[in-house]
């Protein structure tokens, strides 16, 4: 014990360490606030983006302009690397799992953050996980991009309860006179890892198209990739398979022997994105928008094997079942819909109406089942996993009432539904990619609905109150599981249905200290519904079988936060002290399904609490030292841990462990130059420690396949306009070429370059 709280001062120093930093940075800086506002989250660009609404959370902000001029952006998601606190698990470029990470949950944790575009949910909460759980980030265009808000915490009762680790609102543009650019981006990867050591190119192509014509705004924007990965995974095992030579020596995330003998998910993806905006101005302040967004992805992936048959010499898989599974081929075809009415005129009075609807129309990964004993090859048989059908509809209405100067009153309805359907098949060929026999199946669906209500009140000069409560109802129906034996019989069980209803109040203060000074306390109590895929998904990864659970309690989630901001023309900074208690937080374990039985599975199961406790420090700095120079950055430390967990059937112990995939330590640090008006750089480093991928935190070896390590990775980027038409960038991600793991072979070196024109 007082190791640890060694430890923690230590920590604690360190952080007060950076506060002092990085307030001498805006020490200098002037102070210009008036300390009468109502702070309100405002509107740019997209007239029907959002409604004027008083936050009741912290509020970290990047626009169109600083990333064009800082961040290499190949993917929509690129334009987080440098937010507080946060991390997006992108493995490759056109990545389709790239999960957001926040500073209370880590990776896996997809249904515990909501990202939004114009109101409109990106985030696929039919599952809490890697897979299909990650945002539909390709649904917006880098190109559209006007400003991004990042909230932090579940203290609005605007936002479900999936908003305990952070609420992404994207603001689109539209145009406002005719406009049309192409972009082309070239990127390249240099990969060096046991036995494979190659360059991996990408090649994406843009297309912009906009126009207003009278009261109708049009903007159209597509995409095509064609990307190439590192490889995504590796093959281990603890023996030298039969008849062969060959492979790496090596062990894995907890130290046992697990020698690499090749490599998979070598990954060719060719993808194409399409999506159509209007905007339709029915009277002053009131307009009508629909989008259509459709993507496409083909894709396949390839294995390397390190090994030799004893007998002739030649490269063979060894009789290796990974080299079946890690060969696939995905075709997806995704339909998106949203529609909205909105009023936000001059009138005390805006509301706004949306719907959305997201389709997996088609989305199937077929691959052999075995491979050719002693050769290179597979045997024709295989499996078609399917997600045709999968897909959610969500409806929203809010009113947004501006009472008097100091006092607004918002209030909204919510309903959603969520719906999983993914058999797997298998057939006599898989590379025609047709079902055949059902082999498995998890499907269900979950429904929601919500009214909620906020009042913010300037109590008096210098305070502020937002006061709010969610009230929701959810229930999950319809489950069924279905798994062939190894006899090759199909047992199938309907699962019971399970429903509860919550409140979840909402309460911040906000004192203005003096100009330019802020102290917000915020408080908050969420409930996280569990996903279907959570209730209902079976999946097969390799060895490991992971079961559904349908019985599970929703997360009860409890959070504070303290923050200091100090707002200034050409300065900032802030610090934050927040707080998180979980009851029934759902994590995967490892356990016995069967009472008395020695197999076990991986499954998701009630946490009976989890506690996150921790400091972020953001800062930013213009004109620093050289009017042309900016510096900006941020730290965050989080002690997050496991308080009691009486499910857990390990040998070690969980109580006071960390919790998975949650470092202690995250940082970012970006400087950029302006050279002239035409050209600009940036020189960016980004930071995360070790982090744990076990709730017994007995996964210790670094640099090892499934293991997570810690990274200080350092980009850099220049962008330069040559006229009015053509324009430039050049950059490097992992500049100092670091190899790190997490989970999976993270990229390496990669360079890029792009050349727009536009007009």
């Amino acid at each position: 014990m007082k190791l640890h709280q060694t430890h923690l001062n230590t920590r604690l120093s360190l952080i007060a360490l950076s506060v002092l930093s990085a307030l001498s940075v805006c020490v200098s800086a002037e102070e210009s606030a008036d300390p009468q506002r109502v702070d309100t989250i405002s509107i740019s660009g997209n007239p029907n983006a959002a409604l004027p609404q008083a936050r009741a959370q912290t509020v970290q902000q990047t626009d169109a302009r600083t990333i064009a001029e800082t961040v290499n952006v190949l993917d929509t998601e690129d334009a987080l690397k440098y937010m507080p606190s946060l991390f997006v698990r992108k493995r490759n470029a056109g990545d389709t799992q790239p999960v957001l990470a926040t500073r209370t949950w880590g990776v896996n944790s997809s249904a515990r953050s909501l990202v939004y575009a114009d109101g409109v949910l990106l985030t696929a909460l039919v599952a809490n996980n890697n897979t299909i759980g990650a945002p539909r980030w390709g649904m917006i265009a880098p190109e559209e991009i006007d400003r991004i808000d990042v909230m932090y915490g579940p203290f609005s009762a605007a936002y479900a309860g999936n908003s305990m680790g952070a609420v992404v609102d994207i603001k689109t543009r539209l145009p406002e006179q005719f406009e049309a650019s192409i972009n082309q981006t070239l990127a390249s990867q240099s990969f060096s890892q046991y036995g494979v050591s190659d360059h991996y190119l990408t090649s994406q192509t843009a297309f912009h198209l906009g126009h207003k014509l009278g009261d109708l705004a049009i903007r159209v924007d597509a995409n095509h990739q064609d990307s190439h990965s590192q490889p995504l995974s590796y093959l281990t095992a603890a023996s030298q398979p039969t008849g062969s030579t060959g492979g790496y020596a090596d062990v894995n995330k907890l130290g046992q022997v697990a020698n690499v003998y090749g490599a998979s998910g070598l990954l060719h993806t060719r993808m194409d994105t399409v999506k159509a905006a209007f905007d339709y101005l029915l009277a002053p302040g009131t307009h009508l928008a629909y989008t259509l967004g459709y993507w496409h992805n083909d894709a396949d992936a390839g294995t390397q094997s390190f090994l030799q048959s004893k007998t002739t010499g030649q490269p063979t898989y060894a009789n290796v079942a990974g080299f079946a599974s890690g060969t696939y081929g995905l075709d997806q075809q995704h339909v998106m819909h949203s529609a909205s009415l909105s009023h936000n005129g001059t009138s005390d009075l805006a509301w706004e109406l949306v719907a959305t609807s997201y389709d997996m129309k088609h989305d199937r990964q077929t691959s052999p089942s075995a491979v050719v004993t002693g050769t290179t090859q597979f045997q024709p048989a295989g499996k078609v996993a399917a997600y045709d059908g999968t897909g959610w509809q969500t409806a929203d209405g809010k009113v947004v009432w501006k009472l008097s100067p100091a006092h607004e009153l918002s209030a909204g309805v919510h309903t959603d539904r969520y719906t999983l359907k993914n058999p797997t098949y298998t057939n006599a060929s898989w590379q025609d990619g047709q079902p055949s026999t059902l082999f498995s199946n998890g499907e269900g669906r979950t429904v929601t609905s919500a009214l909620w209500i906020q009042d913010a009140w300037r109590i008096q000069p210098g305070l502020r109150a937002v006061m709010g409560l969610r009230e929701e109802w959810w229930r999950a129906e319809n489950g069924v599981n279905a798994s062939t034996s190894s006899a090759g019989k199909l047992t199938s069980v309907n699962q019971p249905g399970v429903d509860a209803a919550h409140a979840s109040p909402k309460l911040a203060l906000e004192w203005s200290l003096s100009p330019g000074t802020q102290l917000t306390a915020s408080f908050g109590r969420a409930w996280r519904f569990p996903t279907v895929g959570e209730l209902y998904q079976l999946v097969s990864t390799g060895t490991t079988f992971t079961a559904p659970n349908p019985n599970l309690k929703p997360e009860a989630v409890t959070a504070a936060e303290l923050a200091w901001r100090y707002q200034s023309d050409d300065a900032s900074l802030r610090v934050s002290l927040f707080d998180e208690s979980v009851r029934d937080a759902l994590i995967s374990q490892t356990a016995t399904l069967v009472p008395g039985s020695s197999q076990t599975y991986s499954y998701v199961m009630n946490v009976d609490k989890t506690h996150t406790q921790g400091v972020e420090v953001a800062f930013e700095r213009q004109h620093l030292i050289w009017q042309a120079f900016s510096l900006s950055g941020s730290v965050t430390w989080a002690d997050a841990r496991t308080v009691s967990d009486p499910s857990w059937a390990g040998t070690t112990t969980v109580v006071d462990k960390r919790l998975p995939y949650v470092p202690t330590w995250r940082a970012t640090l970006l400087g950029s130059w302006r050279f002239n008006e035409n050209t600009t750089g940036s020189l960016g480093i980004r930071y995360s420690g070790q982090q744990y991928s076990t709730l017994d935190n007995t996964d210790v070896a670094n640099g090892v396949f499934g293991g997570f390590d810690s990274f200080l990775v350092a980009d850099a980027h220049v962008q330069y306009k040559l006229d009015k038409h053509w324009s430039g960038t050049a950059g490097v991600d992992n500049l100092a070429n670091r190899k790190f793991i997490l989970y999976h072979p993270f990229p390496q070196r990669t360079v890029f370059g792009s050349v727009k024109y536009g007009f």
